[in-house]
């Protein structure tokens, strides 16, 4: 069952990834970060429950940066300030 749930999340951020090299989504667009927060979310759950510490590393801090870029977004500020 864990293996159903790691590549759904994958899916999901690799569609997100994908859906923005297309040019469909842009990179700071609320349908891309929320793919990018749900997907890593997922893998970081994964990561934690498998006591996988490199892995988890990887996805929380992908998913703490998606859910900033995302609170940005939505409350009007400039998610790509100071760059």
């Amino acid at each position: 069952m864990t293996q159903i749930i790691q590549i759904a999340g994958a899916i999901i951020i690799l569609s997100a990834f994908l859906l923005a090299q297309l040019k469909v989504l842009n990179s700071e667009s609320k349908v891309y970060l929320v793919l990018n927060l749900a997907g890593s979310a997922v893998l970081t759950w994964v990561a934690l429950e498998d006591r996988n510490w490199g892995f988890l590393l990887l996805e929380g801090v992908w998913a703490a940066v998606s859910a900033v870029s995302l609170a940005r977004v939505l409350t009007g500020g400039d998610a790509t300030a100071g760059h």
